[in-house]
């Protein structure tokens, strides 16, 4: 993941944008301050070091390839090159290993390679590079078409200009299941309810009709979030071919305010025998035996596996103690490695959790 940002002039970043930047990426920031060309280094927590009018190059880390710590923390040194520095946005397949990420693995290859010929070697990935000269005071900003520019600061990702609220209804609200695909790095901003009724069908899955004064005033949950997220989440519903985004008056819980999101209405048929809701809550599985069996009932569906009622509880009872089982990665339901902090990493497809986004059993 990662984040690079490069801001040049005696501005400030936008309010939130640093802490968000920390909470998204949590494991290294290195600064190079672009008065002086002096490189620090800190932990993500201490993003308020870059709350300030100085100019800078700012790295935040979220580790996919190597151990978490210092060793890790960008710029890198580029080999022999005692000041050329090198800092990355992505990940490059085949470098690193499980002590050193591939960023500081690619930095001391570089060193080895002519000056100018390194646009045309980092050319060939497509991840974000910022290098930097701390003799000469210069910098240069690789792959420049995959950053995004605004208020005159340049951001590798757009995930921390969080500038749209939407209010979600249904498998989007905080905790539920894809909350945890699209929007834990988002800010929660609260928990609220349309200003309008409108009415909720839960038919399997939630449907908010456009039907504004019917059925209730619905709970949502409402997120700021970025321009890449917002595009991710009407892929997601399908907008605008079936369902449509508009904005609507929520009010909050706590504050009372009112906020206008966005939020997705599909153009379903109401019937007079339907039942409205106030809010969805999925329907949990439940599992148990039947004299076939080890069944799964889950929103009418009774489905039944081939194996004797004595041998399946067996199997059960050897093979699926839930005290002994390890966190799973809850995108690709692989085991995940506790990293000694407060995180878990996923070994398989390279995600990484904190402790609160994954289940723990505690014998």
């Amino acid at each position: 993941m990662c984040l690079i940002i490069v801001k040049q002039k005696n501005n400030r970043l936008p309010a939130g944008v640093a802490k968000t930047a920390g909470f998204i990426n949590p494991h290294g920031l290195g600064v190079v301050w672009l008065d002086t060309f002096e490189i620090t280094y800190h932990k993500s927590s201490e993003y308020n070091v870059l709350e300030t009018s100085r100019p800078f190059i700012a790295h935040f880390r979220y580790a996919t390839v190597g151990k978490i710590g210092l060793d890790n923390t960008h710029p890198f040194r580029c080999g022999v090159q005692k000041h050329e520095y090198l800092m990355m946005n992505g990940t490059i397949q085949g470098l690193g290993c499980k002590d050193h990420c591939d960023t500081k693995v690619l930095a001391q290859s570089l060193g080895s390679i002519q000056r100018h010929l390194w646009k045309q070697e980092l050319a060939k990935h497509l991840v974000r590079f910022v290098s930097i000269n701390v003799r000469n005071r210069t910098f240069q900003i690789y792959n420049r078409h995959l950053f995004t520019y605004k208020d005159g600061v340049w951001y590798s990702k757009d995930n921390v200009l969080q500038d749209n609220l939407i209010a979600v209804y249904g498998t989007l609200k905080k905790g539920k299941s894809n909350y945890y695909s699209y929007l834990t790095s988002s800010k929660h901003v609260g928990s609220g309810k349309t200003k309008d009724k409108y009415p909720l069908l839960v038919q399997g899955l939630p449907y908010l009709v456009e039907k504004k004064g019917l059925g209730h005033n619905v709970v949502v949950d409402v997120f700021k979030v970025s321009d890449s997220t917002l595009k991710d989440l009407d892929g997601l519903e399908g907008h605008p071919n079936w369902y449509v985004r508009k904005q609507i008056p929520i009010k909050l819980d706590k504050s009372g305010s009112e906020l206008m999101c966005w939020i997705y209405f599909n153009p379903k048929d109401i019937k007079p025998t339907d039942v409205l809701h106030e809010t969805y809550e999925p329907q949990p599985k439940n599992y148990g035996y039947n004299k076939y069996g080890f069944s799964n009932f889950e929103l009418g569906t009774w489905k039944t596996l081939p194996y004797e009622y004595d041998e399946f509880e067996d199997a059960i009872e050897e093979d699926f103690n839930i005290e002994n089982e390890i966190p799973l990665c809850i995108d690709c339901y692989n085991d995940l490695e506790h990293d000694g902090f407060s995180n878990y990493h996923c070994q398989s497809c390279g995600a990484w959790f904190k402790e609160s986004e994954v289940a723990v059993f505690n014998p």
